[in-house]
Formats: C-alpha cells, structure tokens, sequence
C-alpha cells in the first residue's frame, strides 16, 4: 500500500502496526490533533480548544510522542528516526480505521472547529470558501514567525490535572 500525499489530506496510511500503541488506540471516533508542544502559539490554541471542546470530541499530543511519531512516519510526513519536530498542526481522524486521515494546516484547523459547539462550525463552512491557497498561505506566514513572536517552551508544558484526560 502506497501513502498519497496532497496538501489537504494524507491517505492511505499503513495502522495496523500502530492501532494498538498506547494511547491510540482509545480515540473512539475523536479528532487527534497532533501539535508542536514547545511552540507557544501551538499552546496557547490548544487551551483555546480544550476551553470549548464540551463535547469531548478532540484528543491532543505533542508531536515528540514516540506513538504518534510513529503514527505520522506511516503517513509519510515524518521520519521516526528525524529529531526536528513538524512545523504544521496534524489532525487525524479515524485513527486506527481502513479510511484513517490525516489533514495538515489549515484544513487541520477547520476540522477542529467544526467539531466544536456552534458558532465555530458556522465560521469554519465560511473559512473554507476561502481558496485553499489564500488559507495555507496565511498559515505558513503564522507558522514561520510562530516562536519569535509567541516564543518557545523548553519542553512541552505539563497540562493540569483537569486537562489531562484529553491528552494521550
């Protein structure tokens, strides 16, 4: 089986070996949203998601998880072996599935949104009529000056206890 990998999505991807890693394994149909956990603007979104995640539909980990490097390099976007981490967002869906998927950027950020309690659903469907090409440029120019401008952790921050039963 060969991966396909397009700006919007990355499909089919090899799980089998890493349905069962620890973790994963436990979606039950939630988006994983997968995030660079030493980028201050990657942190700070996650908290703006968790805040209005009520129903429980969104699953995070930082992309230095050894599962969900793993996970990634069977998309191949990411080498398990590589020590840099990805400079985009990642959001699976299906995880652990025959029709798992992976979506990148800003087609990553659209799909949390429309999971999430109205009104963000209404603002995602307007998002996307933005050419797809406007969206992923706007992401890159934030993605590009994400650590001068909202700085960088050392490490991933420890998220509260009431936190951490939304990350893997």
């Amino acid at each position: 089986m060969s991966n396909l990998v397009t700006d919007e999505t990355v499909l089919p991807a090899v799980t089998a070996a890493v349905s069962g890693a620890s973790g994963l394994a436990g979606l039950e149909g939630r988006l994983l949203v997968v995030f660079d956990g030493e980028c201050g603007f990657c942190n700070r979104s996650i908290r703006w998601l968790l805040r209005r995640d009520r129903k429980d539909r969104l699953r995070f980990a930082p992309s230095s998880d050894p599962a969900v490097r793993e996970l990634l390099a069977s998309h191949g976007v990411l080498s398990q072996a590589s020590d840099t981490s990805p400079d985009t967002i990642f959001v699976l869906r299906n995880t652990g599935t025959h029709v798992e998927e992976l979506l990148v950027r800003s087609n990553a950020i659209l799909a949390c949104l429309r999971v999430l309690p109205q009104p963000w659903p209404f603002f995602a469907a307007v998002a996307r009529l933005i050419p797809r090409p406007v969206r992923e440029s706007a992401y890159k120019l934030i993605a590009r000056y994400r650590y001068r401008i909202w700085g960088r952790y050392d490490s991933c921050p420890i998220p509260t206890p009431e936190e951490r039963r939304h990350f893997l």
